[in-house]
């Protein structure tokens, strides 16, 4: 059954109101990495449709306010920190990170009495840093928990983080997530062909899924796959990765595990927020982290050299926002179906006054850290025994680890 228009507006707008924006903002979104704060403490933001203004005050706390002072509207992005939070340029109205307004130079020194500032008071959502990450909680409270996914607490790792604008809805991006025989053709045959015109060899040769199964975790979704050639003993089919609910990839394996996060900008914008960790060796000192904004968009024509790239232009290729009505589901597409049915039930519940699937309340659940299940390197697959060695072949060909694919020889 094709999905209906009034189907696909209910899973992609995100504005809100909506009922998918009211679902997302029931969970702690990735909004920006806290180094950027050093250098320029205040930022504009735009997520889920909102104009916002992101800022470090002078105590170092982070807010998260509206695009506007209430004042003249003078966007607050040129705002200045300050101890009690965030001072408008045009005329010094500060804000704490609860939206009130806790000053008025003016008003105040021509009326010592005055009470106006206490009237005045914008929206306003909380902020947490965890794993050198800012996250913003934009739902209703009580808040629930941040989830402390196992790598953004451990203190062993080195860390880096990627900012990837994607010109289209957010859905096309976790879709993709849920859709792992895409690996084939989009990566293996599409991405030979791709750097065949570039002189390129071929870099990947992927074998047939001969399996795939898809079952419902505490938080969200563990995709398996099996392939021509494996055992059913492999880590692929045993294991599989977690699409974590509702707008998370996880990859990789303990010692180089990767989230991707799904930002939904608005309807026809999404940041793909990839993190990616590495284990150090015992004894080794700190690698510094670092954070790279990408833009692959930006050039032209746009060239599919590497497993994400290919991602991005299968995501982007289907227009700012795809028309499910025109689309004929089969049985390869069974995990679409099932993250879209799951996505329904979790809007569901909240028109119901209900927690989604996956929201965390309980502290003993989210102390010290919330292991994340993921497969191991099936390293007999590429016929190669060091699992180093595996880890440079697959960044060298623009792969991620634990994709399941095999490298030519």
């Amino acid at each position: 059954m094709a999905t209906t228009k009034e189907q696909n507006e209910r899973l992609t707008r995100v504005g809100p109101g909506t009922p998918m924006g009211n679902l997302l903002r029931r969970y702690w979104q990735p909004v920006a990495a806290a180094l950027e704060f050093e250098k320029e403490p205040v930022q504009r933001l735009r997520l889920l449709g909102e104009d916002l203004t992101l800022y470090r005050d002078a105590k170092g706390a982070y807010g998260l306010i509206a695009e506007r002072c209430p004042h003249r509207c003078m966007s607050l992005e040129y705002g200045i920190p300050d101890e009690k939070g965030l001072r408008c340029c045009y005329h010094g109205w500060v804000f704490n990170n609860a939206g009130q307004c806790v000053e008025q130079p003016f008003e105040e020194r021509l009326n010592p009495d005055s009470h106006y500032k206490d009237t005045i008071k914008i929206t306003a959502y909380p902020v947490q840093e965890l794993g050198g990450v800012l996250w913003a909680y934009l739902g209703p409270a009580p808040a629930p928990l941040l989830p402390r996914w196992d790598i953004l607490v451990e203190d062993d790792l080195d860390r880096q983080i990627e900012f990837v604008p994607i010109p289209c809805n957010w859905l096309q991006c976790m879709d993709n997530s849920a859709d792992p025989v895409h690996f084939e053709f989009l990566h293996g045959k599409f991405g030979n062909y791709t750097l065949s015109k570039l002189g390129i060899p071929p870099r990947m040769k992927t074998p047939a899924h001969l399996k795939i199964d898809f079952d419902v975790w505490r938080f969200g979704i563990m995709k398996r796959r099996l392939l021509e050639g494996d055992a059913e003993t492999v880590d692929d089919w045993k294991t599989g990765h977690p699409l974590i609910f509702p707008n998370t990839l996880g990859q990789g394996s303990d010692g180089s595990a990767t989230f991707q996060f799904r930002m939904p900008v608005d309807d026809v914008h999404t940041i793909q927020f990839n993190y990616r960790t590495n284990r150090r060796a015992p004894g080794a000192a700190p690698a510094p982290t670092t954070v790279r904004h990408l833009d692959p968009f930006a050039k032209t024509p746009f060239v599919a050299d590497t497993i994400q790239k290919q991602d991005y232009i299968a995501w982007a290729a289907q227009g700012p926002i795809s028309d499910r009505t025109h689309e004929h589901l089969t049985a390869t597409d069974k995990g679409v179906i099932l993250y879209h049915k799951l996505l329904v039930e979790s809007m569901d519940k909240v028109e119901r006054g209900e927690d989604p699937l996956g929201i965390i309340r309980d502290p003993a659940e989210n102390e010290p850290k919330i292991v994340i299940p993921r497969e191991k390197h099936n390293l007999q697959a590429f016929n190669i025994t060091d699992d180093k060695e595996f880890v440079k072949i697959l960044e060298t060909a623009g792969v991620a680890p634990s994709t399941g694919a095999r490298i030519a020889p």
